[in-house]
């Protein structure tokens, strides 16, 4: 019997509560309102227990709610939501973090990943890439996570944020760039099991 077999279903979201909250946290840059949306989203899931029904994981399907209601605080609060700090990422050059050259090549060949597909199904790699996630810059991780996870269009993200769609998507492109170099030291230059 696994460890989450052994505890009540309230039990595992309680685990999940501070990884939702800095999911939150990061989108809505508000505590009040990072910790109402975790709220509903437990209080959605204590309601309708029986819609997890094991098909996924369930931080997934946690989350999975969680986007529903970051979304919806984000709408709800549209005119308070502050713009980003872009000073943060404004002074280093991500050409010298990721080592390209001054004639603008990269200065390695990227590794190589094998079959993308395939590895997408592996737990481990979906751990690895929420570490590699996390630990993009603040302004980038939650840019990126606004597109990639809650699917806000680009026009949306301008809009909330006040940036320029070429802003947006040189922070999206620079944080593309941390997220592969960081899956290709931690997962594809590695050995692992699946």
């Amino acid at each position: 019997m696994t460890y989450a077999a052994t505890l009540s279903f309230e039990q595992q979201l309680v685990e999940h509560h501070g990884y939702l909250l800095r999911f939150a946290r990061l989108q809505l840059r508000n505590e009040t309102w990072a910790e109402d949306a975790v709220s509903e989203t437990v209080l959605a899931a204590l309601a309708k227990p029986q819609a997890f029904a094991n098909r996924s994981l369930l931080k997934t399907w946690l989350v999975g709610i969680l986007k529903h209601k970051v979304i919806d605080a984000l709408r709800h609060h549209r005119r308070e939501v502050c713009g980003l700090d872009s000073s943060e990422d404004d002074d280093a050059d991500p050409l010298d973090y990721l080592g390209f050259k001054a004639d603008g090549h990269f200065s390695q060949q990227p590794a190589d990943w094998g079959n993308p597909e395939q590895q997408m199904s592996s737990r481990q790699f979906l751990e690895v890439l929420d570490a590699c996630t996390n630990k993009l810059p603040a302004t980038q991780g939650r840019l990126f996570l606004m597109r990639e996870w809650l699917e806000l269009s680009s026009e949306e993200i301008c809009k909330e944020l006040s940036l320029t769609p070429t802003n947006l998507y040189v922070q999206l492109h620079r944080a593309r760039l941390r997220l592969r170099e960081c899956l290709e030291l931690n997962w594809f230059a590695k050995p692992h099991t699946t």
